[in-house]
């Protein structure tokens, strides 16, 4: 679904959708539309129990006195509640009660008094909550039924300052691209994504001007990467690091910023495996790479103005004759050793290498991780924050106040020597579980931890948020891109070249 916009002209046909405040109080288009139904657009809401309140909606089918084939009231709730996340939650709404009736709607946005908002930024923010909501994947159904297909290909968003909207809707757009673009890659079945293929995905960004590498097995042994390629090892696919840069400042003297993201494509858990029951969803253990990939599609898609590094170390863990065993010692690449008593603990063996690997090579002004690493997490925060988890105040603010703008909400954990205590090992460096049952995010977090050295760091586990089986206004069912939005945001607030 793509939206235009328009001028604020009341369409005499079609499909309307017109929005009012609480306590049923009429906007200008509102009392247009009651004009033009003689009055019978109030008798409607007065009749329903519908007040305005933020979320709640009201349909009317053929109005009479007009010939619209339908009218769709939205409530803004209180002038207060007019936020950018409410105007999307609203084109979220929108488009879902809308997606099979007809293929255009018209929304009406007017200026709300004692709104921080302007009519433009209101139907900028809508046309983004819509697009959000349109995304489906559903490459693989051969005989879906006609009447559960969306036919919505266009909403028409009328409101004054129209140039404006559009301006403001560019980039949100862009961001959209690299919502989609993640979505596609975590609804991916591992037969179809494994580290070879989604290394090829993440070179296609090539073509907005990011420079791509690949590093394959021999490439990684040579450099050390005995943590990451460990993983791999019962596996017929070759594990693969990727390595993406958007130079979007180049004038700037700055360090890059840097992101690097878990990529199992998929996780039986190897020798330590997985109870099959739910083993499917394995398939989103890539979570954290394919965010970060989604993220430089964003960042090169609306021409961000900031030196940023991605790295993705993808792997796939298997059982087989050749896989890692509990018990075996590894090398990491900074030449830490690595007691392994759970192949299930394997997400953060990949990441320990390519954070090191990224601290290393590009000396980056701060590092954010993502990654599906832990069940505890799930237990502790459910599925509606990720876990936050840091080494830096400052990065860890800007961090929770850019999820909190976009609805991505994060929660911090303490960490501290008492925890890190808890992963020291008596035969290596360390072991990459805790072995007891506490605290076993926190622990993970603490491992990670151990190389990034003294580089602002902040890790966000994402295992809870990844994946819903619940839709939500702007995000549908199954794979949600938790991350892109709230990382596009803090590089744009605080990190972007003026």
């Amino acid at each position: 679904m793509k939206p235009t916009f328009a001028n604020p002209v009341l369409p005499k046909t079609g499909t309307v959708v017109v929005p009012i405040l609480d306590g049923r109080k009429l906007l200008a288009s509102a009392k247009n539309l009651d004009k033009q139904m003689k009055g019978g657009l109030m008798r409607a809401i007065k009749a329903s129990q519908f007040k305005g309140s933020k979320g709640h909606s009201l349909h009317l089918l053929a109005p009479a006195g007009t010939k619209l084939d339908r009218v769709m009231v939205v409530g803004l709730g209180k002038p207060t509640d007019v936020t950018d996340s409410a105007m999307q939650a609203m084109g979220g709404r929108i488009y879902t009660a809308l997606a099979s009736k007809g293929k255009t709607a018209s929304v009406l946005i007017d200026s709300v008094e004692k709104s921080k908002m302007s009519p433009a930024r209101m139907a900028a923010e809508v046309a983004y909550g819509g697009r959000l909501a349109s995304y489906r994947f559903d490459k693989y159904r051969t005989k879906a039924r006609r009447h559960n297909k969306p036919t919505l290909k266009t909403v028409k968003v009328l409101s004054s300052g129209t140039a404006q909207a559009r301006k403001l809707y560019r980039d949100m757009d862009k961001v959209a691209d690299g919502v989609f673009f993640t979505r596609d890659l975590v609804s991916e079945p591992s037969n179809v994504l494994y580290p070879e293929t989604l290394a090829a995905e993440a070179k296609k960004l090539a073509k907005l001007g990011v420079k791509v590498e690949v590093l394959g097995e021999a490439r990684m042994r040579k450099l050390g990467m005995g943590a990451l390629l460990g993983v791999g090892q019962g596996s017929v696919h070759e594990p693969k690091l990727v390595v993406m840069q958007w130079n979007g400042a180049p004038k700037s003297k700055e360090k890059p910023i840097a992101f690097v993201g878990k990529g199992v494509t998929f996780d039986t858990g190897g020798i330590s495996i997985k109870p099959s029951g739910g083993m499917e969803d394995m398939k989103w253990d890539m979570a954290g790479s394919g965010v970060v990939i989604g993220l430089m599609k964003a960042l090169a898609g609306r021409k961000a103005k900031v030196n940023a590094v991605a790295v993705v170390g993808l792997v796939e863990n298997m059982p087989g004759g050749n896989a890692q065993r509990p018990g075996d010692i590894v090398t990491s690449m900074s030449g830490q050793t690595i007691e392994v008593l759970n192949t299930d603990a394997e997400g953060r063996l990949v990441l320990a290498d390519a954070l090191w690997y990224t601290k290393e090579r590009f000396k980056p002004k701060f590092m954010v991780n993502l990654a599906t690493l832990t069940g505890a997490i799930i237990v502790c925060l459910g599925n509606e924050r990720a876990g936050l988890f840091s080494n830096n105040d400052v990065l860890s603010k800007r961090l929770s106040d850019a999820g909190d703008a976009v609805s991505e909400q994060l929660w911090r954990f303490p960490m501290g020597d008492v925890y890190d205590k808890m992963i020291n090992c008596d035969i290596a460096d360390m072991k990459n579980i805790s072995g007891g049952r506490g605290a076993g995010s926190i622990t993970a977090a603490q491992f990670l931890k151990r190389f990034v050295g003294t580089t602002p760091w902040a890790h966000l586990d994402i295992a809870g948020v990844t994946w819903s089986n619940k839709a939500k206004p702007t995000v549908p069912k199954g794979g949600t891109a938790f991350g892109v939005r709230l990382l596009d945001r803090m590089v744009k607030d605080y990190y972007e070249a003026k």
